[in-house]
């Protein structure tokens, strides 16, 4: 339940916010965010990556956006030590300010909730925009909330019928394949021993890992190939070695002035790798400015490291919800049919 500070300050708590606010919430907010962002609306600065020594790190992000009532900063953080005392080493809030006089207005006490949610709602646009019709096929290198989350926004948007899962550790993958299965009755959901078998012949490919060496490499990508990339969001992380991204055909950014600073690009930079053009911001893809996939056997990537204009819409619909007395719930963890929205997004499997 939400409660109040001593100068009354909503705070509104992670279960409160979980039974509100699903991914299919966020999918529509989130496209209108990115299209005013990359029509030069508003603000989403560089966020502030902060180690937090060996076994930690935190990501600050905010944003504004104009018509907006109010304006965020967030705070993320994912620990070592939390992970082993719970299952989940993510966490994290959001403060919302006043967007006319920078009072504080509420706190989303979300657990890595709305971040969670909010960064599947992108990858939902990007398949939505760039994987092919009948794509049915998925390969996910991965095995925390996003690789599962990702499944589900995929199999939202494309019959999807099949998924291979690896992971670096056989008993994570095995917990995130189970939770697919509950979750897709009807799809073939496999563990592969190796990346390369993951990657193979798939309609889509999403890498979701913290991994500091590149996984899939340039021949593993089959003409018509989707990739949504998530992992690396920060200076130390990529997950496509440089030769995918020259590959491409198509390589859409959320952000073109940040993308280039974390992750795969800057790692394809620094490599000396040339794309054949450069990168469109998915925001102008939304929005109908720039063309997407030209043809079924273009190779597209999608290389998402997360904005703060996404937040600001995840706060934005979240408060709305709350404050409305015809909230949805979405607590319910029933399985949800093939296709259909994912209210329920159970994730006590982590």
């Amino acid at each position: 339940m939400s409660t109040a500070s001593n100068v009354g300050l909503p705070i509104f708590d992670a279960a409160e916010i979980r039974a509100a606010v699903g991914f299919e919430d966020l999918v529509e907010p989130v496209a209108r965010a990115f299209a005013d962002y990359s029509q030069g609306l508003g603000e989403s600065p560089v966020s502030v990556f902060a180690p937090a020594g060996r076994d930690g790190d935190v990501h600050v992000k905010s944003a504004w956006l104009p018509g907006s009532p109010i304006f965020v900063v967030k705070v993320g953080s994912w620990f070592a030590e939390r992970a082993r005392l719970t299952g989940n080493g993510a966490s994290g809030m959001i403060l919302a300010f006043d967007a006319q006089t920078g009072d504080p207005v509420a706190l989303l006490r979300d657990d890595h909730h709305l971040s969670d949610v909010r960064t599947a709602a992108a990858g939902a646009l990007a398949t939505r925009l760039l994987a092919r019709q009948n794509s049915s096929t998925i390969g996910v290198l991965g095995t925390g909330v996003q690789a599962y989350l990702q499944v589900l926004e995929a199999a939202a948007e494309r019959p999807i019928t099949s998924v291979r899962i690896w992971g670096r550790r056989a008993e994570p993958a095995q917990r995130v394949a189970t939770a697919l299965r509950r979750r897709l009755p009807g799809v073939d959901v496999l563990e592969v021993p190796t990346a390369r078998e993951a990657c193979a012949g798939v309609d889509i490919l999403i890498t979701a890992t913290g991994s500091t060496q590149p996984l899939v490499e340039p021949d593993w990508l089959a003409p018509g190939t989707h990739v949504t990339s998530i992992g690396a969001d920060d200076a130390g992380k990529v997950e496509l070695a440089p030769g995918c991204l020259a590959r491409a055909d198509l390589v859409v950014v959320d952000s073109r002035q940040l993308t280039v600073l974390y992750g795969d690009l800057a790692y394809a930079q620094h490599a000396g790798v040339r794309l054949k053009a450069l990168p469109t911001e998915l925001g102008d893809l939304i929005a109908g400015r720039t063309p997407g996939r030209a043809a079924d056997e273009q190779i597209t990537v999608c290389k998402l490291i997360g904005l703060g204009v996404q937040d600001l819409a995840a706060a934005n619909t979240t408060l709305e919800r709350l404050n409305s007395a015809d909230a949805p719930n979405h607590s319910d963890d029933s399985p949800a049919p093939h296709r259909q929205p994912a209210s329920a997004v159970d994730l006590s499997w982590r």
